[in-house]
């Protein structure tokens, strides 16, 4: 692996970014939506905590959701980790929602695979019907309450 500069960096997985040298020039991209009217030249940023303090970058993001809606969100970003999955999904009320969703279906998932039972209960029409109208009853029960 190679850092800024070309020099050698060992990789080490529990690090995520090394330190940069201070005859290093840091390159910054653009982390928002808006291009800014004039190129701004900023000395004395030392660390990447610095250029997230001082661009305090954000963006306004639109969600869909199944049905078509849209919820627009803003995102912040204050540290690298705010790019990656878990740092986006904490900001967004609308992903941890989804989250919580995939999680339960994949909690069905498991459920289908390992309960011989309850398959076994699915694959017989009848029983399956009876399973179903059970359910839905539960459905309407904590939707009442």
């Amino acid at each position: 692996m190679y850092g800024i500069g070309g020099t050698e960096a060992k990789g080490d997985a529990s690090e995520a970014i090394s330190d940069i040298p201070q005859n290093r020039t840091l390159m910054v991209e653009k982390f928002t939506a808006e291009p800014p009217i004039k190129p701004e030249i900023v000395e004395g940023l030392t660390s990447i905590d610095d250029v997230f303090n001082h661009f305090q970058p954000q963006i306004d993001v639109e969600f869909t959701d199944s049905e078509g809606a849209g919820k627009e969100e803003k995102l912040s970003f204050n540290n690298l980790a705010d790019f990656g999955t878990k740092g986006i999904v904490a900001q967004s009320e609308f992903l941890q929602d989804l989250t919580v969703q995939k999680d339960q279906f994949f909690k069905i998932i498991k459920e289908l695979k390992s309960n011989k039972l309850l398959r076994k209960a699915l694959e017989n029409p009848d029983t399956k019907e009876a399973t179903l109208n059970a359910i839905y009853a539960l459905v309407k029960e904590i939707d009442q309450a």
